[in-house]
């Protein structure tokens, strides 16, 4: 039975699925009996407007929450359209996301600041990938373990790289989203609700696509 929208969480995600509850259906079932083709039309373009409209919704919000720049949010936001009998939905990575993609990261003399934050000590280049990133050798007297969470250390798959020719442990700055798992439940219930607002305006649609078909014949 159809149970409407709701959420799942996983340890570095959580999914929220959109979908017509049965309740819902049943309100709109003299609808549905006249002209299913024209329902099913208005419930699939409504639940892929939805998804849209919460990717941005949610990107914004975790953006002032956590400041972090929208563009790195959005990379983490998955839509699923309908498809066939399965129902929309949107997937949300919530592992912890690189400190260089919250902003423009600004390299000084005391280390490296990026979106209001301040990493003493630290560096911002190159060391694993192509791409530069907030690193700080794990030996500083500035590292703080609370700044790099998720950050292993030692190994060539995590911490040890080779800089003129000595290797040292080091660490990349890490911005925990752990923060954003007690909106999930909140994200849904909205996600719902505008559901059921674009459904009225896509059902309007249809009744007056239906009405101008048959004023013709």
């Amino acid at each position: 039975m159809s149970v409407g929208s709701y959420f799942k969480q996983t340890a570095d995600s959580g999914m929220l699925t959109l979908q017509v509850s049965s309740a819902d259906k049943q309100r709109l079932s003299r609808f549905t009996v006249l002209a299913p083709k024209a329902f099913a039309a208005a419930e699939r373009r409504t639940i892929n407007k939805t998804l849209r409209w919460m990717r941005t919704h949610i990107a914004r919000s975790v953006s002032q929450q956590e400041r972090i720049a929208q563009a790195a949010v959005r990379q983490r936001l998955r839509a699923y359209p309908v498809k066939g009998s399965d129902p929309g939905k949107l997937w949300f990575g919530v592992n912890a996301i690189e400190a260089s993609r919250a902003g423009r990261a600004r390299q000084n003399r005391s280390g490296v600041s990026v979106a209001g934050r301040r990493y003493q000590g630290a560096f911002y280049k190159k060391v694993y990938g192509g791409t530069p990133d907030i690193w700080i050798r794990t030996a500083s007297k500035h590292f703080k373990a609370s700044d790099y969470p998720e950050s292993t250390f030692g190994g060539r798959s995590s911490g040890w790289v080779q800089e003129n020719g000595d290797r040292f442990p080091v660490a990349k700055a890490m911005l925990s989203l752990d923060s954003v798992r007690p909106h999930f439940d909140e994200w849904s219930r909205k996600a719902h609700q505008r559901l059921l607002e674009i459904l009225e305006q896509e059902l309007n649609y249809e009744v007056q696509k239906l009405l101008r078909g048959s004023a013709r014949v």
